[in-house]
């Protein structure tokens, strides 16, 4: 296994640890939970990092793993349709961002606007194939998925960008530069 290898698995064993456990932030507000979407942090933050395998398996395994050991989010449907849409993120933020000869901030928003999208429309798709389709479900989903989850937006609209930011400035995590 390679230097580099190895350490985008301990930094992916350290996102989902973070999945795991800053949930517990939350716990005892469920709306308040709902609102800061805690466990899509790590999971984008380990898709841009690490890449888009280690998104993607960091945020299919945390809200299992918290399911089974935690029973929060109850296994079916939720932590199922959790686990779909965290993969969904930490793939297509990891994919989109890697594509780019030259990354900067703007990359960073362009995939991380991209996965947010990706993400909800997964999210929608698996939740509507487990519980049918109905209009009060879709409606309910709309709310839940863009409205109340405005703040969560928000919060990772600032911070992610800001930690990469910090990272680079730290040379702990450089963007790439053209022809690297």
């Amino acid at each position: 296994m390679r230097n580099q290898d190895l350490q985008k698995l301990i930094l992916a064993a350290m996102f989902l640890a973070i999945a795991i456990v800053i949930p517990f932030v939350t716990a005892q507000n469920q709306d308040l939970g709902n609102l800061l979407l805690p466990m899509h942090l790590p999971v984008l933050l380990c898709g841009l990092v690490c890449g888009w395998y280690y998104g993607f398996a960091v945020g299919v395994i945390a809200p299992l793993f918290r399911s089974v050991i935690f029973t929060m989010p109850g296994l079916f449907p939720r932590g199922i349709i959790m686990a779909c849409e965290l993969g969904t993120y930490g793939l297509v933020i990891g994919l989109i961002y890697g594509l780019f000869k030259k990354q900067d901030i703007f990359k960073v928003y362009i995939s991380l606007v991209s996965a947010m999208l990706m993400g909800r429309i997964v999210k929608g798709i698996v939740q509507f194939s487990i519980l049918g389709f109905n209009e009060k479900l879709f409606y309910g989903f709309l709310s839940s998925a863009f409205l109340e989850a405005i703040p969560g937006i928000l919060l990772q609209l600032i911070l992610i960008p800001a930690i990469i930011i910090t990272l680079d400035r730290t040379k702990l995590v450089p963007f790439k530069k053209k022809g690297a």
